[in-house]
């Protein structure tokens, strides 16, 4: 079993914390820059086409190099492969802050997509390691994980417009080198220094992973579901700022709905509700709610208000993710096999990456077409097929590789 499996609960505590810390500032690097462009533009002389690559350089960096950073773990052990990440995300984040001008900021950028995808790809299944004899305690971290995912982004929207309006865009950067300074001598004393495999096998997925059935049939959920939370997020954007004439702040702070409502399902519901009726049923559940809140979305009209049209399809959204966000994690991670826990972090990461770009790709075309209802439409009857998928395919039996979430049920030990 793991050395970090035996550690005392407040060492676990402190390595969680770590590695949502990290996760965290991730996120938010990914949304908390959209706010500060204009301001960059003018700052350092971009073009219009030139400022799209302070975003694009940070995601295809990451994009590019999920799979490869969980494979290069199982290798060479996650501690040092999260390190790395951590290691060149704080730095990255310097040099942005103090970059001089529009090419190096451009560098920077593409190299905090290198520190991310490095410490973001193992972050699932460290976390499945750290709670290897603990099925509840992990189901409560991987809690706080669709937590912290989905508050991040609206997190960073209002932190952007803050640090910009405040004090400078440079500090929409800078933001992180503190926080990862502080949380490295965290991950090196209370995360597991055991090491990877250290043999070199062909092929970046490994072909166990695709005979787990249960990790390919969560992964497609959770690929319907990124597809429906992205387009949900890019949709209701648009309409709080172009039909309700919401300013950048207000934006960000209309999300609290949502927030508070996978903060409540996630962190205090997901986990008890699955110790009493399974993962797959709260999973199910969940997805239900989610399709639900879309359609409510859907039907908002033009000349609707928020408390009344628009907050109460956030609240339900938001409740159906939180509950089904740990479940769907849970199980992947949970059937995949040990010496490939990295790699499979790494494809879980890409498949929700992957999910977010395809929805934002289809819905922005269906909208652009027929409006921001259709698009909402569509992103719930993609998410409506995830449901079928997980209401049909997640049974647990024989052969599944999953022990049921009762609170009868034995503790896993997948990554013992």
């Amino acid at each position: 079993m793991s050395s970090l499996t035996r550690t005392r609960p407040r060492s676990r505590t402190w390595a969680l914390a770590a590695l949502t810390a990290t996760q965290l500032m991730v996120i938010l690097d990914g949304t908390i820059v959209n706010v500060a462009l204009p301001t960059i533009r003018a700052d350092l002389g971009f073009s219009d086409a030139g400022l799209a690559w302070v975003v694009n350089a940070f995601f295809v960096a990451f994009a590019l190099l999920l799979l490869p950073a969980g494979r290069l773990a199982d290798l060479l052990g996650a501690r040092r492969v999260f390190l790395a990440g951590l290691v060149v995300f704080t730095a990255a984040s310097a040099l942005c802050g103090l970059a001089p001008g529009a090419e190096l900021l451009v560098a920077a950028r593409f190299l905090q997509g290198v520190g991310g995808a490095l410490a973001s790809a193992v972050v699932l299944g460290m976390i499945a390691a750290l709670y290897a004899d603990d099925e509840r305690g992990r189901t409560r971290a991987f809690g706080l994980l669709a937590f912290v995912g989905a508050a991040g982004a609206s997190l960073g929207v209002i932190a952007g417009g803050v640090l910009v309006e405040l004090v400078s865009w440079r500090w929409v950067f800078l933001v992180n080198v503190p926080i990862g300074l502080l949380v490295v001598p965290v991950a090196l004393r209370h995360l597991d220094p055991a090491r990877g495999t250290g043999a070199l096998r062909t092929g970046l997925v490994p072909r166990a992973l695709f005979r787990a059935r249960r990790f390919v049939v969560a992964n497609a959920v959770l690929f319907t579901m990124t597809v429906a939370g992205f387009s949900f997020q890019f949709l209701s954007a648009l309409y709080l700022q172009d039909v309700m004439g919401l300013g950048p702040m207000a934006t960000g702070l209309s999300y609290l709905p949502v927030t508070v409502a996978i903060a409540l399902s996630s962190l205090v519901l997901s986990g008890r509700l699955a110790e009493r009726f399974g993962a797959e049923r709260v999973l199910v559940s969940g997805l239900v709610l989610f399709v639900g809140g879309l359609l409510l979305l859907s039907r908002t009209p033009a000349e609707g208000t928020f408390w009344l049209d628009v907050a109460p399809a956030f609240a339900v959204m938001g409740t159906g993710f939180g509950l089904a966000m740990p479940q769907v994690t849970s199980i992947a991670m949970g059937d995949a096999p040990l010496e490939h826990s990295g790699v499979a972090s790494g494809f879980v990461t890409t498949t929700q990456q992957v999910g977010g770009v395809v929805g934002l790709a289809v819905v922005s075309i269906v909208a652009d077409g027929s409006g921001l209802g259709a698009g909402l439409l569509v992103a719930a009857v993609v998410l409506a097929g995830g449901t079928t998928l997980a209401a049909t395919r997640l049974r647990t039996g024989p052969g599944s590789g999953q022990v049921p979430a009762g609170p009868a049920a034995a503790p896993t030990l997948e990554r013992c």
